[in-house]
């Protein structure tokens, strides 16, 4: 568990790998509705009901499916390293960022209690509106997960029974005030600076 923590432990992990494309200028290209959510009732960090999206009609969201105890750099990790860097560029747009909600959400209520997310939100330290967000059980989460088409599962150990791990697929959503799932980011393609550009995209064609 040590060894899971210290990678939530480094914030300031380097997210600035070199594109291997020259991202197009943001509003010369269309993000046309990929699927859609709709609202769902979640926990946030201070134990009380928080909706997911929740959106208003001028804002857009992104929103990302990570557990405490994932241990792959390349997966919740990054997610979170990359959000973190997204916030921070965001601070220095205010009015974009007004306009802008991150949601980090636990597919692992079990165990990421809203204390523990708590814990979360103080080591991300966030600038702009950034939520934490669980479930009451793993059932009242299933309904978000399939909504999202987001999948976890829990694995066994060798005695065959359920372990803390839990094997997923990173992917990040970016959603606008609709309940449009405007872009799937899985980990290949997961870089502030294409967030930042399909925000600023998707807010321009308002």
């Amino acid at each position: 568990a040590r060894e899971h923590a210290a990678h939530f432990a480094h914030p300031n992990a380097t997210v600035d790998p070199p594109l291997l494309f020259e991202p197009p200028a943001p509003g010369s290209y269309e993000l046309p509705p990929i699927s859609w959510v709709e609202d769902h009732m979640l926990v946030a960090e201070d134990g009380g009901p928080a909706p997911l999206p929740g959106l208003g009609s001028a804002q857009v969201g992104v929103v990302s499916f990570i557990y405490r105890g994932c241990g792959d750099a390349s997966g919740c990790p990054l997610a979170l390293a990359v959000l973190r860097r997204l916030d921070r560029e965001l601070a220095k747009w205010p009015e974009l960022a007004a306009q802008v909600r991150l949601a980090t959400v636990s597919f692992d209520p079990e165990h990421d209690t809203p204390e523990r997310m708590s814990e979360l939100r103080e080591l991300m330290q966030p600038r702009g509106d950034w939520r934490f967000l669980t479930a009451a059980s793993e059932r009242a989460l299933r309904p978000v997960m399939q909504d999202f088409g987001q999948d976890a599962v829990r694995l066994a150990t060798a005695e065959g029974e359920p372990s803390a791990l839990l094997r997923h697929v990173l992917k990040v959503f970016l959603v606008d005030g609709t309940g449009a799932v405007r872009n799937v980011y899985s980990a290949g393609f997961l870089d502030w600076r294409i967030l930042l550009n399909d925000i600023r995209t998707v807010q321009a064609a308002r």
